[in-house]
C-alpha cells in the first residue's frame, strides 16, 4: 500500500472571557485567572521526516519555548495499519493534605480526588539510584507491523512544593523493552506557560528509529522534569508515546497526529475553547474510528470539561465512555474506550492531573464524514491540551 498525504486545515480558536486577562489554569483549590485572547488560525499540514533520536550530550540544545503553541498537524498517512500508544503518569499522591480528601490509596484505585489535596511524590519503578522518577507502559504494536512514525510527548508542572528548572524541560530518558536508557532531546517548540500558581510545559521528540528497533513491549520513561510536593495548584505530569504502523492485513485507514499547547480557559463552557477541524477523511457510513487526547491538570470529579465531535453531515456527538463522563471527560484517566488497554507500572486509575485517553469515534461516523470538528472546553478550573490523534476507516 502506497502512503499518500492529504492536505488539511486545522482551526485553532479561542473566544475571550474577559478582555485583557491573561491568567489561566490551575486546580480545584484556587480561583483562577481568565483567558483573554482571540485566536483563530487556519494552518497548513506539516509532515516532518522521521529523524534519529539525539545522542546523549552534556547539555540540551536551546529549543524555543512559547506560552501558546497552536495545534498543527504533525503527521498523517493513508495506509493499511493504524495507531497505538503507550502512556503513564510520572507522579502520584503520597498522603492527604486537605481535611476532606479521600484516602490516597482509594484515589489511586479510582476515587474522585484532585492533586492539590495531596502531597505528591515521584513514581519510581526502575530501582536506578540515578533517576528520580520512572514509569513503564506497554506498547502493543501488532506482530508483523512496520512502524511508520513514532513521537514521544512529555510534560507537567514545574512549580509545586519545589521549583524545577525549565532548562531541563527538553530532555528525558527512554528505555526500550529490555534495553538501557537513551537520552531523548526535544526537537520542536516547547509549550511553556507560567501563571500565579503553575509553571506548565509540554515537550516532544521524533523517536521513530528507536521504536522501530525496540518494538512492542514495556517502555520506560525516566527523569521527566516535574515538581513534587503540595500547593493550591497541585502536581501533575506524564508521558505518551504515539506510534503509527503499517500492516498488510489491516483495513485502509487514515491516521493523523496533531499537537500543540493550548490553555483551556477556566469555566470556558461552550463560549470558549479549542476547535480542531480534520478534513479529507473520506469515511463511508458505518466506518469505525478512534480519537486519542493528551491533556494536563484535568481533575476527576471537577465538572465542566467536554469534547464534542461534529461531522460535516451535521451529526454532533458528545464524547464519553464508562470512565470519562461527557461533563468530566478530562478526569485523570489512561483508558481506551473506557477500559485499561495495556499494562502500566504503576497502574493508577486516577492519575491526578494527567489524561491520555482514546475514545470511540464510530457514533460520529455513522452517516459517513468528509470532515470532523473536535471541540474541547475547559472544566471550571481549566486545563491544558497537548495532543490529538485520530484514526478512521478510509475508502479504498
Amino acid at each position: 500500500m502506497i502512503s499518500r498525504l492529504i492536505s488539511d486545515k486545522v482551526h485553532s480558536c479561542f473566544v475571550p472571557l474577559i478582555e485583557n486577562g491573561d491568567r489561566v489554569m490551575g486546580s480545584s483549590r484556587r480561583i483562577l485567572g481568565t483567558l483573554g485572547l482571540l485566536s483563530c488560525l487556519v494552518l497548513s499540514v506539516n509532515v516532518p521526516a522521521a529523524g534519529a533520536a539525539a545522542p546523549p550530550g552534556p547539555a540540551a540544545p536551546a529549543v524555543r519555548e512559547m506560552p501558546k503553541v497552536p495545534f498543527t498537524q504533525r503527521y498523517q498517512a493513508v495506509q493499511r495499519g493504524g495507531l497505538v500508544r503507550a502512556s503513564n503518569s510520572s507522579i502520584a499522591c503520597r498522603r492527604e493534605e486537605a481535611p476532606d480528601a479521600a484516602p490516597c490509596a482509594e484515589v489511586k484505585r479510582g476515587a474522585d480526588g484532585v492533586n492539590s489535596d495531596f502531597d505528591m511524590f515521584y513514581s519510581e519503578v526502575d530501582k536506578d539510584p540515578d533517576t528520580y522518577n520512572s514509569t513503564r507502559a506497554e506498547l502493543k504494536v501488532p506482530q508483523g507491523a512496520k512502524v511508520s512514525y513514532a513521537r514521544l510527548y512529555w510534560g507537567g508542572n514545574l512549580r509545586v512544593g519545589e521549583q524545577k528548572p525549565p532548562e531541563d524541560n527538553g530532555r528525558v530518558l527512554v528505555a526500550e523493552p529490555g534495553g538501557a536508557y537513551t537520552e531523548i532531546l526535544a526537537d520542536t517548540v516547547i509549550g511553556h506557560r507560567t501563571d500565579a500558581g503553575s509553571d506548565a510545559y509540554q515537550a516532544s521528540a521524533d523517536v521513530t528509529p528507536l521504536v522501530r528497533k525496540g518494538g512492542a513491549g514495556m517502555w520506560t520513561v525516566a527523569q521527566l522534569n516535574i515538581a513534587m510536593g503540595n500547593s493550591e495548584v497541585g502536581a501533575w505530569g506524564g508521558w505518551t508515546l504515539v506510534v503509527a504502523y503499517e500492516h498488510p492485513q489491516e483495513p485502509v485507514r487514515r491516521i493523523s497526529l496533531w499537537d500543540g499547547f493550548e490553555a483551556l480557559a477556566a469555566g470556558a463552557g461552550e463560549a470558549a475553547g479549542e476547535t480542531v477541524e480534520i478534513a479529507g477523511l473520506n469515511a463511508a457510513a458505518g466506518s469505525a474510528g478512534k480519537a486519542g487526547v493528551v491533556a494536563y491538570d484535568g481533575d476527576r470529579g471537577t465538572l465542566g470539561d467536554s469534547l464534542t465531535v461534529t461531522s460535516d453531515s451535521g451529526r454532533r456527538v458528545k464524547v464519553s465512555d464508562a470512565e470519562n463522563p461527557f461533563n468530566d471527560v478530562m478526569n485523570s484517566t489512561i483508558t481506551e474506550f473506557g477500559h485499561p488497554s495495556f499494562v502500566r507500572q504503576p497502574e493508577h486509575m486516577n492519575n491526578l492531573g494527567y489524561d491520555a485517553d482514546v475514545f470511540d469515534l464510530s457514533p460520529a461516523l455513522s452517516g459517513g464524514a468528509r470532515s470532523l470538528s473536535f471541540r474541547f472546553t475547559g472544566e471550571s478550573q481549566g486545563q491544558f491540551l497537548g495532543v490529538l490523534f485520530v484514526q478512521t476507516d478510509a475508502r479504498r
